[in-house]
């Protein structure tokens, strides 16, 4: 096991939605200086990542199972960073959305996040962590068809604030990043009836480098928040 169960002069690092994308970018990034867990829905879902990172020990757990979350959370007595990464993105107009869309879509971005938090608090406070919220745009502007996705984030932003000043000796970050080069960015452009190109976002990487730029900042510094937005591409 890892240092979130055992002890280990490396700090640990809970990734969550770490099989791919975003996910698999942070962890790529922080595989170097922590000790890992690699959240997903599956085990199966980690096996590419996981032969990157052969070191770091899979997670597997449905975050909106809150009987397995507190099983699998029970054994982490220190946790150094906790990234909130995992989430979904079901858009449609308001008057095309349903009931089970919107639940489901708060579930997951919001409820989910906040209770595996609250089982953590324990191993956080113990390691005087820092919690990284992946939000979005969205989170900050509501663009049409957005509305539940956005709803999800504002909702996000709100916990962050709130857990920030709850628990002043964690560093709580909120990360809004603009359209990222990912395969939902690809279901997303498409379903706007869009062609997908990756170039045309930003990279998962540079992403995740700016995320380690927000956890190694000292700790006289607290980054609240950190928005990201694509580089003006050169004129020709």
């Amino acid at each position: 096991m890892t240092s979130a169960v055992t002890s280990s002069p490396r700090p640990t690092a809970l990734i969550t939605g770490a099989s791919r994308g975003l996910g698999a970018a942070i962890a790529r990034e922080f595989g170097a200086t922590h000790d890992l867990l690699l959240g997903a829905r599956s085990a199966d879902a980690l096996s590419a990542i996981g032969k990157d990172l052969p070191d770091a020990t899979k997670w597997p757990v449905e975050l909106t199972d809150y009987a397995a979350v507190a099983e699998a959370t029970a054994p982490i007595r220190r946790l150094d960073l906790l990234v909130h990464n995992a989430g979904v993105a079901d858009l449609d107009t308001i008057a095309e959305s349903s009931p089970d869309q919107w639940r489901n879509t708060l579930e997951a971005n919001v409820i989910a996040v906040v209770e595996l938090t609250r089982l953590l608090l324990p191993a956080l406070r113990a390691a005087e962590g820092h919690v990284v919220l992946i939000n979005s745009g969205a989170g900050l502007r509501a663009n049409p068809g957005w509305a539940s996705y956005a709803a999800s984030k504002f909702a996000l932003r709100a916990f962050a604030d709130a857990l920030r000043l709850e628990e002043p000796t964690l560093r709580v970050t909120s990360i809004f990043p603009g359209r990222i080069a990912t395969d939902m960015q690809r279901t997303i452009t498409e379903g706007e009836g869009h062609t997908y190109d990756p170039d045309n976002f930003m990279r998962p990487e540079s992403i995740a480098l700016s995320i380690r730029s927000a956890v190694d900042t000292p700790g006289d510094v607290h980054p609240t928040e950190l928005i990201l937005r694509p580089a003006p591409k050169p004129t020709k």
